[in-house]
């Protein structure tokens, strides 16, 4: 569904107000709010723990994406097929808690299985924040630059994945070994926890130089982009796409919007808003003591019509083989 039509079906449904990536909930008499996420996919690549690890990125990336510093824990859920073997529920749960305990050092706190058609994997995250350093995705100003922490392009290249196993003759203009760099790689950013990010953040007293925050999901970059104009009168231009070698070209084959930036991304980065006074230092920061990878894609203007994101024409195109 897209970002219009679900901004449609909210206001319809009564519910409509600021889009964020996660319900934020005061907590009473402190100066903290409660951040929770909820969210539940099907499964992309048939490798269980792998699979679980996707899973427990992508409902934590939502928590993180409001800088929330350490998620309290999960709650799994898993709609399974009545045949499916044990070994591969098993091994989803073993991929989520070792992403949970290992890689950001949270805990399965409980949750919920059910039997389905459609095998069915996510859960609920929730974690504490204070509301100084609470980032949303509702504010930005004129000539903020936007910094990117994860190249795009893991649905064309999972695309692939799915095609080598199923239907391999529909690749056979694509060289094998680089095809399958780039499925390991697109993998390795899946797994790959938004907490050093947040960690980074945090390292500073004062964020308010960070104006907006988002994390890269269903509606691509440039519909997550639009979210952060949502109260705005400005627009935004991309300038740079950093995107995992053989993007490009995947994306033409199997019909993804690439030159729009509006392919849908599965446990992406987070997109930030910077004052341009800070950038080049957070973007440092990021890189050199945190160890985390991130380009100054574009800013934040007001050239053309409110809430409008655009793809320049001199768009610079960067091809990224490893992280």
């Amino acid at each position: 569904m897209s970002s219009e039509k679900l901004d449609k079906l909210l206001k319809g449904a009564g519910l409509k107000g600021d889009i964020e990536d996660s319900a934020i909930i005061p907590v009473p008499n402190t100066d903290l709010v409660m951040v929770k996420n909820i969210d539940i996919f099907t499964p992309i690549i048939d490798e269980p723990e792998t699979m679980g690890e996707i899973a427990a990125a992508n409902v934590t990336n939502d928590v993180f994406a409001l800088n929330v510093p350490e998620i309290s824990g999960m709650l799994v859920f898993l709609g399974l097929k009545k045949n499916m073997p044990m070994y591969i529920a098993e091994g989803i749960l073993k991929g989520i808690k070792n992403f949970m305990e290992k890689k950001i050092r949270s805990k399965v706190l409980g949750g919920h299985t059910i039997y389905s058609e459609w095998p069915l994997i996510g859960g609920e995250a929730s974690g504490f924040v204070a509301r100084d350093k609470l980032i949303k995705k509702d504010f930005v100003k004129e000539g903020d630059k936007l910094i990117l922490t994860k190249p795009i392009g893991n649905q064309a290249i999972m695309a692939a994945y799915r095609l080598q196993k199923n239907n391999p003759d529909l690749l056979e203009n694509f060289t094998m070994n680089k095809l399958d760099d780039s499925i390991d790689l697109a993998v390795k950013l899946m797994i790959t926890p938004l907490r050093d990010v947040v960690k980074a953040i945090h390292s500073y007293n004062d964020v308010s130089f960070i104006h907006s925050m988002t994390d890269i999901s269903g509606f691509g970059l440039a519909g997550h982009l639009s979210e952060m104009l949502q109260n705005s009168h400005l627009s935004a231009i991309i300038e740079k796409i950093p995107s995992i070698r053989l993007t490009s070209e995947l994306a033409y084959e199997f019909g993804y919007k690439y030159d729009e930036c509006e392919m849908p991304e599965t446990a992406g980065g987070l997109l930030l808003a910077v004052d341009p006074s800070r950038v080049e230092e957070l973007s440092e920061k990021l890189n050199s003591e945190y160890g985390v990878k991130n380009w100054i894609i574009g800013a934040i203007d007001n050239i053309k019509r409110p809430k409008f994101v655009r793809v320049s024409e001199n768009v610079e195109h960067i091809e990224i083989t490893k992280i």
